[in-house]
């Protein structure tokens, strides 16, 4: 199954904001087809950095605020929001909640830092966007759709949201400044 954006990625690049971090939780929907394959990944990514990674299920709405509660029970002091479809259609009410539990999260798409997350890690919409309108020219133009090839977004955005991170009494690093595409502040 391919992913979009690597937890393993998202990840490191949480625990280098918060590296002393000892335990980092992860919110994973276990209705979403690769939930397993995300749970693996961030434990085998919560090894390499070595840390302890607990996970919380929330698969509706009003699972999402227990799962958060059972993070904090847990001494969880960053978190991970896996990439999940579910999850983006409540993006203002998961940001509204790390924001009350003071959780520094990293996102998958970049619309949760600029609704106020603490940072996203993931493909370019408007890259997915633009190739789309490429096959359609090419199938406006009599290609057919069975013969093109598929396509993958290669373009990542990294970004991060210095006046959340002010809020959560955070420094971001000089070097992950200089490697966000965009900073809003």
């Amino acid at each position: 199954m391919l992913t979009f954006a690597p937890e393993a990625k998202r990840l490191g690049l949480l625990h280098e904001v918060v590296p002393n971090t000892e335990v980092i939780g992860a919110l994973i929907n276990p209705n979403y087809q690769g939930a397993e394959d995300q749970w693996r990944e961030v434990q085998d990514a919560a090894r390499a950095i070595d840390r302890r990674v607990e996970r919380a299920l929330a698969a509706s709405e009003q699972e999402l605020e227990p799962a958060f509660e059972a993070l904090v029970q847990k001494q969880v002091a960053a978190l991970l929001v896996t990439a999940d479809p579910f999850f983006n259609t409540r993006r203002d009410r998961i940001v509204a909640l790390a924001a009350r539990f003071k959780l520094p999260t990293m996102y998958q798409f970049r619309d949760y830092a600029v609704a106020g997350g603490l940072m996203s890690y993931g493909i370019s919409i408007s890259d997915g966007y633009h190739q789309v309108g490429v096959y359609t020219g090419q199938v406006l133009k009599g290609a057919k759709p069975a013969d093109l090839p598929i396509q993958q977004s290669i373009r990542f955005e990294f970004v991060i949201n210095t006046k959340t991170a002010k809020a959560l009494g955070l420094s971001i690093p000089d070097k992950l400044l200089a490697l966000a595409d965009e900073v809003v502040e």
